[in-house]
């Protein structure tokens, strides 16, 4: 992929300080970062931060014309592959909503043609106020995109939605970005992935489960939302943060998550299920918790609905791609459950062998598939894997096309 060149646009506001770690992380990732800062941001960190990290000028005043030929805004402006505004606070916003151009930030903004990605950062009560939202609306109906703020303690004291993303999570917005100009075979391709374990509930403080982390799913989802995939992750309960860019659906237990893959099954062009659901729930369960007694316990167990089965049967046009997690036979396991289910491709490892079993952040997959190739993915990360996985998923794909 060519160098690319961020224009990144920073406002005033306390969370300017992770702008600075921003800018570090997108040059470090090998992009050509220029600042433009109002004077506002100036106050919080100075210019010269900025210019450290970027190895580059650093904008701030309108009037100040670095070289006799060129109108500076205009042409930083369109020196941009993408802009993002880090921090944006309710100010910028609402200028820009209203189209006012006053400072080198906004006449820059108004400039752009390319791709802007707004952070907003503020106070949470300013986040709420009907005039930001309506100002965000304008902007999101003029086709800006909003990278959502996080939840947590802010800098005025108060806990709630308006801390600014994380440079991390920002510089995977931006190289998403650029990822799907790269990959237009995904682009507007429809992807359901589940990921994580259930929890079947035998009273208020005891559930049933096992051992999943979900961080296969989680990579496959972010991977291809990263490639330009509409992509919906349906997770059992996990601590893994969702990723920016996927529509996160939380369920709980089997059902749960039989509801919400049949909910949205129709209409997706590859369904992939690396979620560990639960074979069996318990058949009783109490309102209140079960005390403890003398001698031993029983809990009856019951099956649960098989949603790969039901996908299976139910399919039309989707891919539909399993997961088999064995510590014995696994082809033959494996072999069995894309025959017995219908699926396309079935990707299979040992959950007894080191790094490959749950909560490893490693994986080593042997993708079977309905032709009857193999494929081997070497032990490698769960990320790694997940392309790898996705690679020929497309492969299956593209060939049904055909």
């Amino acid at each position: 992929m060519e160098k690319r060149n961020v224009l990144l646009c920073v406002s005033g506001g306390i969370a300017v300080f992770k702008s600075a770690a921003l800018t570090s992380k997108l040059v470090q990732a090998n992009y050509n970062v220029k600042v433009v800062m109002t004077k506002s941001a100036c106050e919080f960190v100075t210019p010269l931060t900025f210019q450290a990290l970027s190895r580059d000028y650093v904008y701030t005043n309108t009037f100040e014309e670095l070289e006799r030929d060129k109108i500076a805004h205009i042409d930083v402006a369109d020196w941009a592959d993408v802009v993002v505004v880090a921090p944006a606070t309710a100010n910028v916003i609402g200028k820009l909503a209203n189209g006012i151009a006053d400072d080198m930030l906004t006449t820059t903004l108004l400039a752009t043609t390319v791709p802007v990605y707004i952070a907003p950062a503020m106070n949470v009560h300013m986040y709420e106020h009907p005039a930001v939202k309506k100002n965000m609306d304008t902007l999101h109906a003029y086709g800006y995109q909003f990278i959502e703020p996080n939840e947590g303690y802010l800098a005025c004291g108060y806990v709630g939605k308006g801390r600014m993303a994380e440079p991390d999570d920002i510089l995977s917005v931006v190289q998403r970005h650029f990822t799907k100009l790269e990959n237009k075979s995904w682009q507007g391709k429809k992807i359901l992935v589940t990921a994580g374990p259930t929890q079947e509930k035998i009273d208020p403080v005891r559930f049933y489960s096992n051992r999943s982390s979900g961080k296969m799913g989680y990579a496959i989802a972010e991977e291809a939302a990263e490639r330009g995939a509409e992509v919906i992750l349906i997770t059992g309960p996990t601590n893994i943060k969702p990723p920016h860019g996927v529509t996160t659906i939380p369920v709980e237990s089997a059902s749960d998550m039989y509801d919400a893959v049949t909910k949205h099954f129709e209409g997706q062009d590859i369904v992939i299920k690396a979620a560990a659901v639960a074979d069996y729930r318990p058949k009783t369960t109490f309102d209140h918790k079960v005390k403890k007694q003398s001698g031993d316990l029983t809990v009856e167990m019951e099956r649960t609905l098989d949603i790969l089965k039901t996908l299976g049967e139910q399919r039309t046009n989707q891919i539909l791609v399993g997961f088999a997690a064995e510590s014995e036979n696994i082809e033959t396991y494996a072999k069995n459950k894309l025959n017995n289910k219908n699926l396309d491709m079935i990707a299979a490892n040992s959950i007894i062998s080191p790094g490959t079993g749950f909560q490893s952040d490693t994986n080593e997959l042997l993708l079977y598939k309905r032709d009857g190739q193999t494929v081997h993915i070497p032990m490698t990360t769960k990320k790694e894997a997940a392309k790898k996985l996705l690679d020929n998923t497309l492969e299956i794909y593209m060939e049904k096309q055909k």
